[in-house]
């Protein structure tokens, strides 16, 4: 049976997979960068917009990762489909 999800649902993890992905971009380009202070502010603030919707999401569906990385609510919230990469 699928789970009938809301249009924010999809927003939400459609912004941190983009926010993400600048922070892969930006960690490739510091490692043969590392001087460059305008690109590590980008990073530092991507990384804690990363955070944010993280966090935003995860209250409002439930967890993206397992393992201690994201916390549960009660009742215990892992079991609910579809996960992250299931959608």
């Amino acid at each position: 049976m699928n789970k009938v999800l809301p249009s924010e649902y999809y927003k939400l993890l459609e912004e941190i997979q983009a926010v993400d992905f600048v922070l892969v971009e930006l960690t490739l380009y510091l490692d043969t960068h590392p001087q460059d202070y305008d690109a590590i502010e980008q990073f530092n603030l991507f990384s804690k917009q990363s955070k944010e919707l993280k966090v935003k999401f995860e209250k409002k569906f439930g967890p993206l990762m397992q393992y201690g990385r994201s916390y549960s609510n009660y009742p215990w919230d892992w079991d609910n489909t579809p996960w992250p990469w299931q959608v």
